[in-house]
């Protein structure tokens, strides 16, 4: 059982909303805030602590959302703030807090600062809160830099200057529709601070941060050397930003909570960013994309939990988001790990095998020390959908690779939810909508619907839910101490506290229980003289 006296987010069970693909209130085939509404008691009786919501601020929709107009505006796709706010306090009710994307290193090309800094020209004001400069050659011809962004391609593009001529070039580390802010500039760091103040007085519980290492870049912007990112990623002064922001949180009551995530590979540099004085959490990306492998996720566990000690920041685990293959796909292929924007598309799937991993690391994850995140449709066993047509693909990173076959982008694991009902939409849509889904469903989710597996003791539901509440109620789960146990090889085993107990057989043959009590969970059956078949978890109370 959780202290009341720790803060919510040490033990929180997070479950990530993608608002398009959640459900839809209005029934233009889109997820809005409606939707998420009259879902609101499915999440309680799921369990969840909290909702994050992926950005559902008013967008062009060039990168889903994460190309921002107005910070202060919801998209009319979604609804308007008053139905946020509405949301959040229903949600409050319910005793499941909100968390808000936040976007700070980009903002969108329709943004009207950027409409007044393309207006303005080279050497005004207005271009000082972007990245404008000249290009390199005889006539300005060559980008600024050669970086290379996360969305692969260049990284600046030449606007035409109000006379009609190619002039400046302005940054933008992913999408030409999202230019990068200058955070040397005041104005931007004002903005920010006002953003949080605006949701934080609407009763948002904290925010997520998007891109968090990326905001500061190398004022003398040098080329990029490759495998060298430093020019534009986790810069020194990226610091101050957050320690600003965090005065800003801790001025408000109720354990408001700042997350941040940052992909870095040096650990000690991932620290930087935790402490009484700046993010209480990051999320937990070496964890995310490690392999079904015993020996190599007791390493990645290691390495979290000595990272986070020093720190006293509560360690994050996550098993998949709306950027990476959903996990049943990827523990059911030959190579089970992943690596961000690298996809696996074509290689072959063992769909049952990978739902047996997936059920087992549900409750190695949910079993660790501090908070777990759930991703929209995880706890329904969903899988990566890789026959979308590709015309209806909309992940900018499918156009930016060049339509690579074996690459498609991110829109697999964002298909919309599957709520009830035999055949498209599921539910998703309210009866009598004629708009379809903005993605395909594909039509065996008739056998994965929200309202089937309710129904189900046995289903990829029945055992969120299950852990959920068991995470709840057990003594020593949630934020605490920790302990490995003595195990066979391809066997991971731990303790939390003196009377629980979590056990994996990541091994190909049954094992005998490395730890004496009574099952209290168990991923699978077991065999019939108890013992742990392969890819099968259990909680043991001592």
């Amino acid at each position: 059982m959780h202290s009341s006296q720790a803060p919510w987010w040490r033990s929180a069970a997070i479950y990530q909303i993608y608002p398009r693909s959640f459900a839809d209130g209005s029934g233009n085939g889109i997820g809005d805030l409606a939707g998420v509404r009259a879902k609101l008691p499915y999440l309680a009786r799921l369990g969840v602590d909290a909702v994050w919501f992926n950005p559902w601020y008013l967008s062009p929709q060039a990168d889903g959302g994460y190309d921002v107009t107005d910070y202060r505006v919801i998209d009319p796709l979604f609804g308007d703030v008053s139905e946020a706010e509405a949301l959040i306090a229903e949600a409050h009710e319910l005793g499941i807090r909100v968390v808000v994307d936040i976007v700070p290193n980009h903002t969108s090309a329709a943004n009207p600062w950027f409409a007044a800094a393309l207006a303005a020209g080279p050497g005004s004001p207005e271009r000082e809160r972007f990245w404008f400069r000249a290009g390199r050659g005889a006539d300005g011809e060559v980008s600024p830099t050669n970086w290379i962004g996360p969305f692969g391609g260049p990284t600046w593009t030449r606007v035409i200057e109000p006379d009609g001529e190619p002039g400046q070039w302005y940054l933008h580390l992913f999408d030409p529709a999202q230019p990068d802010f200058n955070w040397e500039h005041p104005d931007v760091h004002a903005e920010f601070e006002d953003v949080l103040r605006f949701w934080f007085d609407r009763g948002a519980d904290g925010f997520r941060i998007d891109s968090a290492a990326l905001c500061v870049k190398d004022p003398a912007l040098p080329d990029q050397v490759p495998g060298d990112d430093s020019a534009f990623t986790d810069r020194e002064e990226v610091h101050e930003i957050y320690r600003a922001w965090r005065r800003v949180a801790d001025s408000y009551d109720g354990d408001r909570v700042l997350i941040g995530e940052i992909w870095l590979p040096d650990a000690e540099r991932l620290a930087r960013y935790l402490g009484p004085d700046e993010m209480h959490t990051v999320f937990n990306f070496p964890y995310l994309g490690c392999a079904w492998d015993a020996e190599k996720l007791r390493e990645v566990i290691d390495e979290t939990l000595s990272l986070h000690l020093p720190v006293g920041a509560p360690p994050t685990w996550v098993l998949s988001n709306h950027d990476v293959d959903r996990v049943v796909t990827r523990y059911g292929r030959e190579d089970t790990s992943f690596a961000i924007y690298a996809r696996q598309l074509g290689r072959p799937v063992d769909l049952a095998l990978g739902t047996r991993r997936a059920r087992a690391s549900a409750l190695l994850t949910q079993a660790l020390p501090g908070s777990v995140y759930v991703y929209q449709g995880e706890e329904l066993g969903l899988w990566e959908v890789e026959d979308i047509p590709d015309d209806l693909r909309q992940d900018p990173m499918w156009e930016r690779k060049g339509r690579n076959p074996a690459d498609p982008g991110r829109d697999g694991c964002r298909v919309p939810l599957p709520w009830s009902g035999i055949e498209p939409p599921f539910g998703f849509s309210p009866d009598g909508a004629t708009a379809p889904p903005w993605l395909p469903q594909p039509e065996a989710w008739k056998d994965y619907t929200a309202e089937g597996q309710e129904a189900d003791p046995d289903s990829m539901l029945a055992l969120y839910t299950n852990a959920l509440r068991l995470r709840r109620e057990t003594e020593g789960l949630g934020d605490g101490p920790f302990a490995w146990l003595d195990a066979p090889a391809g066997v991971l085993a731990f303790e939390r506290g003196a009377g629980f107990a979590c056990v994996v057989n990541f091994g190909p043959r049954p094992s005998d229980q490395p730890v004496a009590g009574r099952v209290v969970l168990a991923s699978g059956p077991l065999a019939d003289d108890g013992r742990i078949p392969a890819d099968t978890a259990v909680w043991i109370a001592r």
